[in-house]
């Protein structure tokens, strides 16, 4: 026998009787767990229930969805957003993040969706982004997209989750749209059918990241109910029109909340 298969085989019987300490190569040892290479590994799902929806790529720019397109700046600032938030989710095993504003068109829903783009972009997760602004859902609008139930049908319990789910076309990512407005969405978003509905998109898949749109902070209690749900808030502000006294009272509504960061909108060149 030679030397080198000797070797070999005395390393499969230490493997063998020792399973808990071997460690693939290329894997990753954190906190004591072994990730391996699969975990890294490129995601490409195939859709079954799931709706597809072609949308027009080359119109969303019209209506800022800048990061669909990598060669700009505003595109690659939406790539620092996305590593920064994908380290601090990543560090605490946390997947959701509540995009919140305090009025209304301050640039909420379009950073939701630059966002959620900009993350569907990595190859080694999925992104499903949720219209929960049950009053005026707008993401599906934005979007291009045909809808008929949403968020606000599931959370009744007139609709499944599967059933509304639709793919815009853009890999990795899916959008759960609003759905009819909910005149009464605070009492909806409070109840308990709503926590168990979020609870579980949150632990469906391990290598998904959620990013909800919410209503203004400032407006009504949706926000406030929706934050108590997610692992992160990030706070959008409008340049030149969110005020500080603005910001104060967020801040005293959201206290204690996982706020992670603030994004600036149209600010000027």
């Amino acid at each position: 026998m030679s030397k080198l298969k000797e070797a070999l085989d005395k390393a499969r019987q230490y493997r063998e009787s020792n399973p808990e300490s071997y460690v693939p190569q290329g894997s990753i040892v954190r906190d004591n767990k072994i990730l391996t290479e699969s975990v890294y590994d490129e995601v490409n799902p195939v859709y079954t229930r799931t709706q597809i929806q072609n949308i027009d790529i080359h119109a969303l720019q019209e209506k800022r969805i800048i990061s669909i397109h990598h060669c700009n700046a505003i595109s690659d600032r939406y790539k620092l957003l996305r590593t920064q938030v994908m380290t601090l989710l990543k560090d605490q095993e946390k997947n959701s993040i509540l995009i919140a504003s305090a009025n209304h068109k301050e640039g909420r829903t379009t950073s939701a969706i630059n966002l959620a783009v900009s993350l569907a972009q990595q190859l080694d997760n999925t992104v499903l982004l949720v219209d929960a602004d049950l009053k005026e859902p707008s993401i599906h609008k934005i979007l291009g997209l045909t809808v008929e139930k949403g968020l606000s049908d599931c959370l009744r319990g007139a609709a499944s989750i599967q059933d509304v789910l639709i793919n815009p076309g853009i890999e990795r990512l899916v959008i759960l749209p609003g759905g009819k407005r909910v005149p009464n969405s605070a009492e909806v978003l409070g109840s308990p059918r709503s926590e168990s509905v979020i609870q579980e998109l949150k632990d469906r898949y391990r290598n998904r990241y959620i990013i909800f749109d919410s209503p203004p902070v400032l407006v009504g209690a949706d926000s406030l109910i929706l934050s108590s749900y997610v692992d992160a808030i990030l706070i959008v502000i409008e340049a030149e029109r969110t005020t500080k006294n603005d910001l104060l009272k967020m801040k005293e509504l959201l206290g204690g909340k996982p706020v992670i960061g603030s994004i600036f909108t149209k600010v000027r060149q």
